[in-house]
């Protein structure tokens, strides 16, 4: 069964975009300086190769899409379906990849999504979405890189929400610090 896997680049200071995020830099000022372990060797090449192992669909954050469309040239990864997370819904969007972006609420994206990724995860891309799912009690697994950078503002990771992340399995290091943890559910 899938999981719903927030996968993420942070600094070391919090954020996971710098500021003044904007369609000419849709990672903020500084931001794509999160994203340079990908291009590493050794345990960063491992961690990258894995994000994409796992990737059978994906659930976006609105504003993430707006900002993302252009520089993916299509969804994410191409051919991989794409649930928008939106007030707006409307027609699906074929992306010039291949890939899919269907819009709708939370709970709809999130199981529409997982009937789609089939034995495969679902990742999450945007940080305003992920403190929606962890909220809503729909995340299952954070895969947290974390850079060797200070961005000193910008997009905060949950902004203030509550959650218990337990960790799973031993940090890895490369250039980034590579951590999973496993969402706590609090017994309701």
């Amino acid at each position: 069964m899938s999981k719903v896997v927030l996968d993420v680049s942070m600094s070391l200071d919090g954020f996971t975009a710098g500021p003044n995020v904007r369609a000419e830099e849709p990672m903020g000022d500084g931001g794509e300086r999160l994203h340079e372990w990908m291009a590493g060797e050794g345990h960063d090449a491992r961690a990258f190769e894995e994000v994409n192992a796992i990737v059978g669909a994906t659930v976006i954050g609105r504003r993430t899409f707006d900002l993302g469309l252009r520089p993916w040239g299509g969804t994410p990864w191409p051919g991989i379906p794409s649930f928008v997370v939106t007030h707006r819904i409307r027609e699906d969007l074929l992306g010039d990849n291949g890939g899919t972006f269907a819009f709708d609420g939370l709970e709809a994206a999130v199981r529409r999504a997982k009937d789609a990724a089939g034995e495969k995860d679902v990742l999450v891309l945007g940080a305003d979405v992920a403190g929606q799912l962890l909220g809503a009690g729909l995340l299952d697994e954070v895969h947290l890189h974390l850079a060797p950078v200070l961005l000193g503002q910008g997009t905060g990771l949950f902004a203030g929400r509550l959650g218990e992340l337990i960790p799973e399995g031993e940090p890895v290091t490369g250039v980034a610090t590579h951590l999973r943890f496993r969402v706590g559910r609090s017994a309701a």
